[in-house]
C-alpha cells in the first residue's frame, strides 16, 4: 500500500437538520486495501459511504481523492466515475443479465464492450445466466450482477454497502471470493460497510469502528480484534452493543 491516502477525510463533521451524524477527524483509505467499516446500525457508515463517493458534501472538512479535496459540484465527471458503489438492495433493470451488465458501459458511450461484459459476467459466476431476465434471480444472484455491473467498469475504488446482508452462507461465501478476486487480480481499493465483524476480519486489512456517529479506532486487523484500544471497540466486539 502506498504511503499516501487515495482516499481522506479531514476534519469531517456532516449533519442532518441540528443533529451531528458523523464526526471524523481525520480517515484514510489506502490504495489496494480492503477497509471494513463496522458498527452498530445507525452509527454513520452508510453517511461515511455516500461522502467517501460524492454524493454528499460534509458539513464541515473535506473529502479528498488522490490528494485534493472535492464535492458533487466541483468534482470532475472523469474523476467521479473511477469511484463506483454498490448498494445492499441492487436495482436491476426489466432486462437481461448480460444487458444489466453492460448497462453502465452503454452510459457512458461504450457500443461494443461485449469482451468487458463477459469478463465481468465470468468473475462472478454467471455467465450461465447471462440470457435470463434479471427480475427472476435470486438475492443472491442478484447481488452478483450488482457486482459484474460494478466490476465492468473497472473502477479505481469499489465501495461496498453491506453486500451480503440477508444472503446464505453460500452466497456468502460466493461474493466474499469475488471481492477477494477484485483487490488481488484487479488491484482495486475496497471499503466495506458490514455488520458481519467476522466478515471484517476474514476480508479486510484494516478496520474501523463508528459508534453515533464517532470514529472511534482505526487499526490493522489483527491489532483491531487481538487488542483494541478503546474499550467501547472491545465492548462491541464481545457482543455488548445493540447492533
Amino acid at each position: 500500500m502506498s504511503d499516501s491516502p487515495l482516499l481522506l477525510l479531514q476534519d469531517v463533521r456532516h449533519r442532518y437538520g441540528e443533529r451531528v451524524v458523523l464526526n471524523v477527524p481525520r480517515l484514510s483509505v489506502y490504495a489496494g486495501e480492503l477497509l471494513a467499516l463496522v458498527g452498530p446500525s445507525g452509527a454513520g457508515k452508510s453517511t461515511l459511504l455516500r461522502l467517501l463517493n460524492f454524493l454528499e458534501a460534509p458539513t464541515e472538512g473535506q473529502v479528498c481523492f488522490h490528494g485534493r479535496p472535492y464535492t458533487p459540484a466541483t468534482i470532475p465527471l472523469a474523476v467521479r466515475r473511477r469511484i463506483t458503489t454498490v448498494f445492499q438492495h441492487p436495482l436491476l433493470l426489466d432486462m437481461s443479465v448480460r444487458r444489466n451488465v453492460s448497462y453502465g458501459l452503454r452510459l457512458r458511450g461504450q457500443k461494443d464492450g461485449r469482451e468487458q461484459t463477459e469478463q465481468a459476467l465470468e468473475a462472478v459466476g454467471l455467465q450461465a445466466l447471462a440470457d435470463a431476465a434479471a427480475r427472476t434471480l435470486s438475492g443472491g444472484e442478484a447481488q452478483r450482477v450488482a457486482l459484474a455491473r460494478a466490476l465492468v467498469l473497472q473502477p479505481e475504488v469499489l465501495l461496498l454497502d453491506e453486500p451480503t446482508a440477508n444472503l446464505d452462507p453460500a452466497n456468502v461465501r460466493v461474493i466474499e471470493e469475488i471481492v477477494t478476486a477484485a483487490i488481488r487480480e484487479r488491484r482495486m481499493t475496497i471499503v466495506l460497510v458490514t455488520h458481519n465483524v467476522w466478515q471484517a476480519r476474514r476480508l479486510a486489512h484494516r478496520v474501523a469502528f463508528l459508534f453515533e456517529g464517532e470514529l472511534l479506532e482505526v487499526a490493522p486487523t489483527e491489532r483491531f480484534f487481538e487488542a483494541p484500544q478503546n474499550p467501547r471497540t472491545a465492548a462491541f466486539l464481545r457482543g455488548e452493543l445493540v447492533y
